[in-house]
């Protein structure tokens, strides 16, 4: 028998639960259900008077609407407000009954403008949730995997100036300086002289560098993606644990190498002790190497194939003699020290007048005056250490874990949370995207944890049972 008018009950008054009307297992439910959200009361009451104004939205509210756009990859706060307008759970998530009228659109940005712009709320918020769910044992930061990812910036790649910027110096410039000094002087060499200092204008300075700049996004960085497409972009780094929880995030232009920005993302995560930090091949500098074992963390390092072109000896085949300080090429004649360079590297040149007969002289270098240059840099000691751990039993099987942690980060949070590309203007506000993408990260996966034990332990009311005993 055929169904007609099936949508006679639109005009029809009914009496309701808005409870009723969420299922049990919602992810909503269970995200209410995994944290005490008056926190956030705590964060944000000095921006608000405690005796003068309108009475304000409620700003758990606030928070909780860009949640819901973050945590459902929802492209817009406009589009976020059109769907809480019509979704029952998004109303019974914000505490609004079926007739409340719903926040404009415009309503997080001008709060964020007026009150949240220069705070480090989102970032509180991120680490509250990462406190709870510490609180449930679920983090192990014995191995913390460090990488980054690229964010396409809201810039059209075809409005762009050149400009001269001032390049920020490197973590370890004064460090190294003073090393490089020190091994100059016992190879009795003068000290290098400082560098010149920057005059007036722009590009006069040594430290000066000719960029790429958006002119709608001037934070963003020009960022070579693959072979051929180019645009701007932010760099986000991220470090996670091999359970895949987000245990923090920097946030840096798109042009940046992951060599200089690692000292950011890494302050965030050394206070919570690691053994071992597992990085990719970006990361594989003496500098690096040294930073994390002078702190006695472990650096797993990839295998990084020699960049030698076809058909010349490889460096490792220059043997270093550490007792004479000299290197032993493959016809054994030795490569003495002549300098050590503003870089680092200590430069070690053959004879001339032997290399100008040997029958390897293609296979070793191709220039001019017959004189093979082989470096060695003064930190080199720490790469060689760090292979040691790499051949470690165990590490390969480690570093493996890489893909099923922090890529399958990158992997989810850009096809299910938005992380693709950013509609966000400026750091500040990218800043607040990648935290509030990871803190609905983080709180998804938490929340669906409870809800399994509690389905375990014998229903919903052990889970509300949980949830009172480990907020106390």
């Amino acid at each position: 028998m055929m169904t007609h008018d099936s949508d006679k009950k639109r005009g029809q008054v009914q009496m309701f639960c808005m409870d009723d009307l969420v299922p049990q297992d919602h992810l909503l439910r269970a995200v209410d259900n995994a944290i005490d959200w008056r926190f956030i009361y705590e964060l944000v009451e000095e921006k608000y008077s405690p005796d003068f104004g309108r009475p304000s939205m409620d700003p758990v509210v606030l928070i909780k609407i860009p949640i819901i756009q973050y945590l459902y990859g929802i492209r817009s706060m406009r589009q976020t407000i059109k769907e809480i307008e019509v979704n029952v759970a998004y109303r019974w998530f914000l505490g609004l009954d079926m007739t409340d009228p719903v926040p404009h659109f415009s309503t997080f940005g001008k709060n964020y403008t007026r009150r949240f712009k220069d705070t480090d709320l989102f970032e509180q918020i991120f680490a509250r949730v990462l406190e709870e769910c510490c609180s449930h044992h679920l983090i192990d930061t014995k191995d913390i995997f460090i990488d980054s990812t690229h964010v396409k910036a809201c810039a059209n790649h075809k409005k762009m100036e050149k400009k001269f910027v001032h390049q920020e110096a490197l973590f370890y410039e004064k460090q190294l300086e003073t090393e490089i000094n020190a091994d100059r002087e016992d190879h009795g060499k003068k000290p290098l002289k400082d560098k010149d200092d920057p005059h007036d204008g722009p590009g006069a300075g040594d430290n000066d560098k000719e960029v790429k700049a958006s002119k709608s996004d001037p934070d963003s960085g020009w960022f070579h993606k693959g072979d051929h497409k180019q645009v701007f972009a932010y760099e986000i780094e991220t470090a996670c644990d091999k359970n895949g929880w987000i245990l923090g995030y920097d946030v840096n232009p798109g042009n940046g190498h992951d060599s200089r920005t690692f000292k950011g993302i890494y302050d965030k995560t050394k206070t919570l002790a690691p053994e071992t930090i597992i990085v990719d091949a970006g990361y594989k500098t003496p500098a690096i190497a040294k930073l994390l074992i002078d702190d006695g963390i472990a650096p797993l390092f990839p295998y990084k194939r020699p960049m030698t072109k076809d058909g010349f000896f490889k460096k490792y085949e220059y043997a270093y003699d550490a007792f004479y300080d000299c290197c032993i090429c493959p016809n054994n004649q030795v490569l003495k020290y002549s300098t050590t360079n503003r870089d680092g590297y200590r430069e070690y040149k053959s004879d001339s007048r032997v290399c100008a007969s040997c029958p390897y002289l293609s296979k070793c270098t191709e220039s001019m005056s017959h004189v093979k240059v082989v470096t060695r840099h003064i930190w080199e000691p720490y790469m060689e250490i760090a292979e040691d751990i790499r051949h470690t039993i165990g590490m390969k099987q480690l570093y493996d874990i890489r893909k099923e942690t922090i890529e399958r980060i990158f992997g989810t949070a850009k096809e299910a949370h938005g992380f693709r590309y950013t509609q966000m203007i400026g750091k500040a506000r990218m800043e607040m995207k990648a935290g509030l993408t990871y803190t609905c990260m983080n709180l998804k996966k938490l929340a669906r944890m409870l809800q399994r034990k509690a389905k375990r332990e014998g229903g919903a009311s052990s889970y509300k049972r949980l949830f009172l005993f480990s907020a106390a």
